[in-house]
């Protein structure tokens, strides 16, 4: 049924926020109509769509009484951040203190998570937290009713929430038992929770993120060499957890589309079946001096519906549309249009 409505869509906002950035207005749609000195210069755009997916989940968690917790989970850290968002989850759906949280992951041993991949990862190991944490609150909250003239006496799991080290009413702050005290009163040294989280499939809406991407290109006349000069990726992407390690992500993604556009190509020798450039001498990434100025923007976009803390993932999204604007630019520059990637001199012919 492709009538299904997106969960959230905040595309037209990229859209406005990254024009806005760019400086779209000041575009002369004619193609080779821009120049700077002896370059021609192209602008172009693209949208990037991908799906926002979450697996099944599992964590433990182990509060000690002294305030700290060991979060364990089999998910991997392949440098996207996971470690730290784990943490940051942790600590707010824990009510403590960053540096009182403990993170193990990268080991079959640990409770069961899907391969670090497709963009699911945060978002599934982020309310796989929220799940094993609601037990933890639990818990707690069985303690702390047994304490005397207890203020949390009649509360029900739902109305109070962990904070500042503290079991608290939601509707009364004045009325919470510090988490040390529920446990040594319950001659508790730690609690120990692992809870599996299924996310919740909804076939009656669609979950995407979505961005746009807007290039310029500058294009040697004379010897019809390319470069990336700005780059502005605007993405919508749920919940962003960590602005830093999410914008290094989408940053790294840009610089992977150059490559893509401009210089990455799989030579293969039909006849025996292998690559033949298979080297890093022969295999052309960008490097330094290829990448320019890039400028990542996040479109604010709440998501209720898609999992309780509104995570809807990024790894994929930032590649996404970054060699179509790229393509897109070099047609605007050029008058070229260059659909067999990488765009090199050959196929340009200026």
């Amino acid at each position: 049924n492709n009538d299904r409505p997106f969960s959230s869509k905040a595309l037209r906002e990229c859209y406005r926020q990254g024009a806005e950035a760019f400086g779209w207005d000041r575009r002369n749609p004619e193609p080779r109509s821009m120049r700077d000195a002896g370059d021609l210069v192209g602008w172009g755009m693209a949208t990037g769509v991908w799906d926002a997916l979450q697996w099944t989940i599992t964590v433990r968690v182990v509060l000690s009484a002294n305030g700290h917790a060991e979060v364990a989970c089999a998910t991997s850290d392949i440098g996207t951040g996971t470690y730290t968002i784990m943490a940051q989850v942790a600590a707010d759906m824990l009510g403590l203190p960053l540096e009182n949280i403990s993170i193990k992951l990268g080991d079959s041993s640990l409770p069961y998570s899907p391969v670090e991949g497709g963009s699911w990862i945060a978002a599934s190991v982020s309310n796989g937290i929220a799940t094993t944490a609601e037990a933890i609150r639990d818990e707690l909250l069985r303690l702390a009713k047994q304490m005397p003239n207890s203020p949390l006496a009649n509360m029900a799991p739902d109305e109070v929430a962990l904070a500042d080290g503290k079991l608290m009413s939601k509707g009364d702050a004045s009325r919470s038992v510090s988490i040390t005290d529920a446990m040594r009163h319950g001659a508790v040294d730690r609690i120990e929770q692992e809870k599996t989280t299924n996310p919740t499939d909804d076939p009656t809406r669609a979950h995407n993120t979505h961005a746009a991407v807007f290039a310029e290109v500058k294009v040697d006349e004379q010897l019809g060499v390319i470069r990336v000069t700005r780059v502005v990726s605007a993405v919508a992407a749920g919940r962003i957890l960590n602005t830093k390690t999410a914008s290094s992500q989408i940053l790294g993604s840009v610089v992977w589309g150059i490559g893509m556009a401009l210089h990455e190509e799989t030579l293969i020798d039909h006849r025996l079946g292998r690559i033949i450039n298979a080297n890093i001498a022969d295999y052309h990434v960008p490097v330094n001096a290829d990448v320019h100025d890039i400028k990542v923007i996040f479109v604010d976009e709440p998501d209720d519906t898609i999992n309780p803390l509104g995570i809807k993932g990024l790894g994929e999204i930032g590649i996404v549309g970054v060699a179509a604007a790229i393509a897109n630019a070099v047609y605007h520059a050029t008058g070229k249009r260059v659909r067999d990637l990488p765009i090199t001199l050959d196929k340009l012919r200026l």
